[in-house]
């Protein structure tokens, strides 16, 4: 648990102040309540509107690149999620091996449940495990904030049990938040981190296409979304991340680019 107090982004607040605003008004003057009513509208679309969209800051820190200091060493990050995956992880983990290169995955809880010695063996290997939520809801970002704590929470307690190392940051399904996860992440310690590139890899299974959506102006400072769990198949039946990490390691060897795991920032 952190024991700084937490602030709100400064969207939050204001979000408050029209909503205070709106209902004094109509109650000061009752005809002037489409006015309100519109207001409210357009507040809540603003709100959804920052959940939907996974690398906005605007309901909170969101770690979407690495630092200035890790993009000056020419280090990217690769991220790995919703495994662990009994099929694919370990094949991941070789080619990570022989590339020796290091990845942050983000697993799902009740997956890592089901599989804890692939789960230990990611953190042995040099790997770190984070937070993915427990149940990977996909109605996640519906939830309030009860619910959520419940969720996280229980992944946290998870993860850290089965490999002896506390996940420091947390990723939502899909990417999609609500106003009550900020808040939510500050009590138990962890961060929010999404990414800078990914490759809906969960449903496209060309191998080019991933390929080509990852690699596109990838540069130092970036952060890479890749799955090894749920990851779509090539036409052959390949899991898409099998068929595409090998090359993608071979491109960041080239432009000197050298993967890292996601480190925590400070807080402020």
């Amino acid at each position: 648990m952190t024991s700084t107090r937490w602030t709100p982004a400064p969207l939050l607040p204001a979000s408050a102040v029209v909503h205070g605003a709106a209902v004094l008004g109509t109650l000061a003057v009752p005809a002037a309540w489409p006015w309100a009513v519109g207001a409210l509208v357009a507040n809540h679309a603003l709100l959804a509107g920052a959940g939907l969209w996974p690398s906005s800051h605007l309901l909170g820190p969101n770690l979407t690149r690495l630092p200035a200091d890790a993009a000056a060493r020419r280090e990217i990050a690769l991220t790995i999620d919703d495994g662990p995956d009994p099929e694919v992880t370990p094949r991941v983990l070789d080619l990570l091996d022989a590339a020796h290169v290091k990845a942050s995955f983000f697993c799902i809880g009740r997956i890592a449940e089901q599989h804890p010695v692939l789960c230990r063996a990611i953190v042995q290997r040099g790997h770190r495990v984070e937070n993915h939520g427990f149940a990977h809801s996909n109605a996640f970002s519906l939830f309030g904030p009860g619910a959520m704590r419940r969720d996280i929470a229980r992944a946290q307690a998870t993860l850290s049990d089965i490999t002896g190392q506390a996940p420091r940051f947390f990723r939502a399904t899909a990417g999609l938040r609500n106003p009550f996860l900020d808040p939510v992440l500050h009590g138990l310690g962890l961060q929010l981190a999404t990414w800078t590139r990914r490759a809906y890899d969960t449903r496209t299974g060309d191998p080019e296409r991933v390929f080509q959506r990852l690699t596109q102006h990838l540069g130092p400072g970036d952060i890479v979304l890749m799955h090894d769990g749920h990851c779509a198949r090539t036409p052959t039946g390949e899991p898409v991340i099998l068929a595409v990490l090998p090359r993608l390691l071979q491109t960041l060897s080239e432009r000197q680019l050298h993967p890292v795991t996601l480190q925590p920032t400070p807080p402020t």
